[in-house]
């Protein structure tokens, strides 16, 4: 049954993209976070979904070339191009096991690829509002499933991912899971409905229960710190102190033994042996980046060669279980500048659009949108740091959400300025407050 309903919805989806090519953003970003496919147990599960989603994509924009939009060229977009570019050359150059470079490679490339090419295609706050909604769903599914089961089993209950996806772990998800909240709430603050607003309220919570259980140790501390940034980057800051304040304490106080003692070791790493690991496997990046530099070893730095060659216990070949000194390892240092610069600049350019939007109340959502951005972005560079997910969909979805919601303010803002220097009521040497560029 499940299969059945995968593939008429797949159908009714191609249909769709070939009409607009919005459709097929929409559809690879839903294929490539949840990975519903992965639901159905019959032939849906190893069906190619999203190889062909993206061939109709590119036949629509071919079909549909006339309504693209220029590509925005800026600091963020530079980056990416440049981020796309530089992680294929040390797979190419140093890699221990270049035999098994291909399939790492070609999975990261895919991504990045998709995030560029929809910026030709996302232009409009009804596409931003439908893109977050597919985000939400296609995460918040699995993180309402694990608060509830969270609240029913009393925090002994875990919820993993969909298999072969980037969440396919329970610390993933978790991170996963916090990184969507800031997009739920974006959506409850544009809610004109009372039920709607609830139903985001419950939808928060439920997720920030579902990383809570996962018990991991990043996901708590992305917690925190997220909250923190969201609360201040919020609207309508009294009802979510409240919620911050009363429930997740709760949330923390019913969860089991377990949990708590596993919390305790961040206190106490030096006596984890899973920590230590962790550390091994840094130390071993930082080695490698120093010998190679400013290359890196490529995406298989993680084998037993390696290690041998450059870790204080080679007897422990771990992933780095870090974004920085994943990227760093795989692509030198330089390429953990061009890695950090990206979401850098995405916080610098979200931070020029919420200034340039300030005096619009029409474009209050703008605001909105890319504050909450900024706060995911918070939750991937805190949680991130203990995991190994640089190549994952979900932060490079708001980076592209970020370059769009400016384009538009710009789009905006000008044309308003356009207007009142030919009703000559602003002087034509007045420049607009967009730092994002063309």
């Amino acid at each position: 049954m499940r299969d059945l309903l995968m593939l008429g919805l797949f159908m009714a989806l191609i249909y769709k993209t070939f009409k607009d090519p919005m459709w097929g953003v929409l559809g690879w970003v839903w294929m490539g976070v949840m990975n519903p496919h992965r639901l159905a147990y019959g032939f849906a599960h190893d069906a190619p979904w999203s190889m062909v989603i993206a061939l109709a994509l590119f036949a629509s924009l071919i079909v549909h070339r006339d309504k693209l939009v220029k590509f925005p060229v800026n600091a963020v977009t530079i980056l990416l191009a440049i981020w796309i570019l530089w992680i294929g050359v040390s797979p190419l150059l140093f890699s221990f096991y270049p035999d098994k470079e291909m399939n790492f490679w070609s999975r990261a490339f895919k991504v990045l690829l998709m995030v560029l090419v929809s910026l030709l295609v996302v232009k409009r706050r009804r596409d931003l509002d439908w893109l977050v909604l597919v985000l939400v769903i296609s995460i918040g599914y699995y993180g309402i499933k694990g608060g509830v089961f969270t609240v029913l089993s009393g925090g002994s209950a875990r919820v993993w991912g969909p298999e072969g996806s980037f969440i396919e772990d329970n610390n993933s998800l978790a991170l996963a899971t916090i990184m969507t909240v800031p997009l739920i709430r974006y959506l409850q603050l544009q809610a004109t409905k009372r039920w709607q607003r609830h139903l985001a309220t419950a939808a928060m919570l439920l997720c920030m229960a579902s990383a809570v259980g996962s018990q991991s140790r990043g996901a708590f501390l992305a917690i925190v710190t997220m909250s923190f940034f969201m609360w201040m980057k919020s609207r309508n800051k009294l009802p979510l102190a409240l919620v911050v304040l009363v429930a997740l304490p709760l949330i923390f106080v019913f969860m089991p033994d377990s949990w708590t003692n596993r919390m305790e070791t961040i206190k106490t790493y030096d006596q984890d042996s899973s920590a230590m690991g962790r550390i091994n496997a840094w130390q071993m990046a930082w080695r490698l980046a120093i010998d190679l530099f400013p290359f890196g070893g490529g995406f298989t730095v993680a084998g037993p060669a390696v290690f041998a060659k450059y870790a204080p216990d080679p007897s422990v070949p771990l992933t780095a279980h870090s974004i920085y000194f994943q990227a760093m390892g795989e692509h030198g240092f330089l390429g953990l500048a061009i890695f950090v610069g990206i979401f850098a600049t995405t916080w610098r350019l979200a931070s020029a659009t919420i200034r340039a939007a300030k005096d619009l109340p029409e474009l209050q959502w703008a605001r909105d949108l890319s504050a909450m951005c900024q706060v995911g972005l918070i939750g991937y560079a805190t949680g991130g740091a203990f995991l190994s997910l640089v190549y994952f969909d979900l932060p490079y979805y708001l980076v592209l959400i970020v370059v769009v919601v400016n384009r538009v303010v710009a789009g905006e803002v000008a044309g308003r300025r356009n207007a009142a220097v030919a009703a000559g009521q602003v002087p034509r040497d007045v420049h607009s407050p967009y730092w994002g560029g063309t």
